[in-house]
């Protein structure tokens, strides 16, 4: 049985984990030479995990073209995207791989993996063409069935995630099998059902592993949020805090939370120190705009450091962040911009959170007939959302 909760994306994908962490689109670095210096880690040098990423580094310097040792480095650095939201393990990760990053039929394992790095860049056809070869030569690979599901949620392809999410369930736990088809059915129009089932999957099975309850317990507390059941999602948030593992995707939906909550003094205390991820320094941000702390202005000149980066790069699959940043902190001189990013967005991705920043671009810019995609996607898939639902009624409201 494979261990799914590792490997689904806590996002449904973006970043994930397992989409999680603000994407960026990284090539692979190569150092000029084995004097340079390729990274200053954060991490005490006796923290575990920078004391394994140190060992895998050095037994492929050692070893460049040891499969077995590559695929483990890779995998430790995307784990430390979704810990700690640094988009630059991205970069190292394919690095990682380079021997076999531009093979036509890779190794399964360097597949997934390389997958889902695609992902990370929006390249989702690509990244499907190499899960869907996986799992065609060996269907018991819970973890490509796992992705699958994952980006065609984020694309609202709801019934492939189903024949995805139905093929991973019978290799995963009880209560993995139970979330995988409760998000669905969270955003088809059962939302209350998915939460009572989630709710009785975690009851039943209190022993289970942490990483397991943890992605259900933020799937359940993003759900009550849209139901409006405010008290039920804090406490499924708090109870997935407690579990003790550190969990960008997590950290970023309980700041949003408190956001929504008018709780930004709470969102300083929980993101302190964690303005790696620009997943979190938008957070922490937004939170100092509300308290009008003397933070903001750098951590605003930051962001705008970092989008501008990005855009250089040719990097487009920030565009929700940015939007979101220029409509909360740049003001309405930015409301056309925002309106550009979030539409450019929703095309690409459409989960909650996408439709939410369109709707709100499209209510700043004052134009209402932006935001019909997102209309058209909820009335085609039933969501239930108090928020998307209050923005959906203003739009209706504007001339």
């Amino acid at each position: 049985m494979h261990k799914l909760a590792n490997y689904l994306p806590a996002g449904t994908l973006l970043l994930t984990l397992n989409l999680f962490a603000f994407a960026v689109q990284a090539a692979p670095f190569k150092p000029r030479s084995d004097a340079e210096v390729l990274e200053v880690l954060p991490a005490r040098a006796t923290d575990p995990r920078m004391r394994e990423l140190r060992r895998l580094r050095n037994e492929l310097a050692a070893r460049p073209a040891d499969l077995a040792t590559a695929v483990q480095l890779a995998r430790a650095y995307y784990s430390e995207v979704a810990a700690e939201g640094d988009p630059r393990y991205i970069g190292y990760a394919q690095a990682a791989l380079s021997p076999w990053w531009g093979m036509s039929a890779p190794p399964s394992s360097v597949r997934v993996l390389r997958a889902m790095l695609l992902q990370f860049n929006h390249q989702f056809d690509a990244a499907l063409a190499d899960l869907q070869a996986v799992t065609q030569q060996d269907r018991d690979q819970g973890e490509a069935w796992a992705w699958q599901t994952a980006i065609h949620m984020v694309r609202a392809d709801y019934t492939e995630a189903r024949r995805s999410c139905a093929e991973m369930a019978r290799l995963a736990t009880p209560l993995i099998g139970a979330g995988c088809t409760a998000q669905i059915d969270s955003l088809t129009g059962n939302a209350a059902a998915a939460a009572t089932v989630l709710r009785e999957a975690l009851a039943r099975d209190p022993k289970a592993g942490a990483a397991e309850q943890l992605w259900v317990l933020t799937r359940l507390g993003e759900i009550e949020q849209r139901l409006g059941q405010f008290p039920a999602a804090e406490e499924a948030f708090r109870r997935a805090l407690s579990l003790d593992i550190t969990d960008g995707y997590l950290l970023a939906a309980y700041a949003d939370f408190l956001l929504d909550q008018g709780r930004p003094a709470e969102v300083l205390l929980l993101l302190k120190d964690r303005g790696r991820s620009d997943l979190l320094l938008l957070r922490l941000a937004l939170a100092a705009k509300a308290l009008n702390t003397p933070a903001l202005a750098a951590w605003q000149a930051e962001l705008a450091a970092r989008f501008d980066a990005a855009r250089l790069r040719g990097d487009s699959v920030h565009e929700k962040e940015e939007a979101r940043f220029a409509l909360g902190l740049l003001g309405p001189s930015q409301a056309a911009r925002a309106l550009e990013l979030a539409r450019d967005n929703f095309a690409v991705q459409r989960e909650p959170a996408d439709a939410r920043v369109l709707l709100e671009a499209a209510l700043a810019a004052r134009q209402p007939s932006a935001a019909a995609p997102v209309l058209a996607w909820m009335k085609a898939s039933s969501i239930e959302s108090q928020k998307l639902q209050a923005l959906a009624q203003q739009l209706k409201g504007q001339p």
